[in-house]
């Protein structure tokens, strides 16, 4: 693509505590579905980086875990050293906040902002506010926690105020040309958005009877202009896992697979086959080498 000497491009970092809708958000405002969605905290485990491309800008956002403080377990630590890795080298930072709520998950990532990046706080889900008065005294309480370079009230669920905060990103990302082509939209492999977008439909169908230890691997990806065909593995830590992801007469697994083909083939555009299976692998999440497998940095 052609690029003026005023074009704009940098990476935009999301960060914060646990469930306050950075994967959401990231989704939003690029305007496709590339981070996963999930009541349930920490469902992103991974770096994922989303492109947007305007006339005059580029965006590339890192959507990232949720800050951990409560859970020390290997794949925590592991996560939240992708946290502290993505603020290094970074243009922005989207510090994501619930409307109506600080605690220490949202502190304790104050100390982790580079000095030499323009960090805005941007206070999410503020449709929940029937009276939008009613946040003042609480913006006007955490903007006070650092030096933001701005503070913006938005709703991702509900696209209030995206347009807004992207025209502030712009105006401190560098002057610099793209890099991705226009039509980018992830560095990601459609493979990678493929398992995660399985796990999203588990933790949504059953997340609140299943522990974290459950993971996506895609064993066979067999694609052709007219269709793909995908195996996925669901791998899980304990035997007594298995059954509540089957459900009964194999129910759940159906619904799972039936909703997780119907993201993939939007994201492919074009007829899916999609085989899940499930697997036990007691204690990998402790396990460095399957976490890595598994995408883990």
């Amino acid at each position: 693509m052609s690029f003026d000497s005023d074009f704009r491009c940098g990476f935009v970092t999301v960060v914060g505590r646990p469930n306050v809708g950075k994967s959401t958000l990231a989704n939003a405002l690029i305007g496709a579905k590339i981070s996963i969605v999930s009541r349930k905290a920490q469902t992103t485990r991974h770096r994922i980086n989303s492109v947007l491309t305007r006339e005059k800008e580029q965006f590339v956002f890192v959507d990232t875990p949720g800050f951990q403080t409560r859970h020390g377990g290997l794949m925590n630590r592991m996560m939240n050293r992708v946290v502290t890795q993505s603020l290094t080298d970074v243009d922005v930072v989207l510090h994501v906040v619930e409307a109506g709520k600080w605690n220490t998950g949202d502190e304790q990532l104050i100390p982790l902002f580079p000095k030499d990046a323009a960090v805005l706080l941007v206070v999410n889900k503020v449709d929940l506010f029937k009276n939008k008065a009613d946040l003042l005294p609480y913006i006007a309480q955490v903007a006070t926690k650092y030096d933001y370079a701005a503070v913006l009230p938005v709703s991702a669920q509900r696209g209030v105020q995206l347009e807004t905060l992207l025209d502030e990103i712009a105006r401190h990302l560098p002057l610099n040309e793209p890099m991705f082509e226009e039509d980018t939209i992830t560095d990601r492999s459609m493979r990678f958005i493929a398992s995660e977008l399985l796990r999203e439909k588990i933790f949504r169908l059953v997340g609140d009877e299943l522990p974290y230890g459950c993971a996506v691997m895609i064993e066979q990806w067999d694609e052709n202009p007219t269709g793909a065909r995908i195996a996925a593995c669901v791998l899980v830590e304990r035997e007594g896992h298995r059954p509540i992801l089957l459900g009964a007469n194999g129910m759940h697994m159906k619904r799972i697979a039936t909703e997780a083909r119907q993201d993939i083939q939007n994201l492919l555009e074009k007829p899916v086959f999609l085989d899940v299976y499930v697997k036990v692998r007691k204690g990998w999440t402790e396990r460095e080498a399957t976490l890595r497998e598994l995408g883990h940095e």
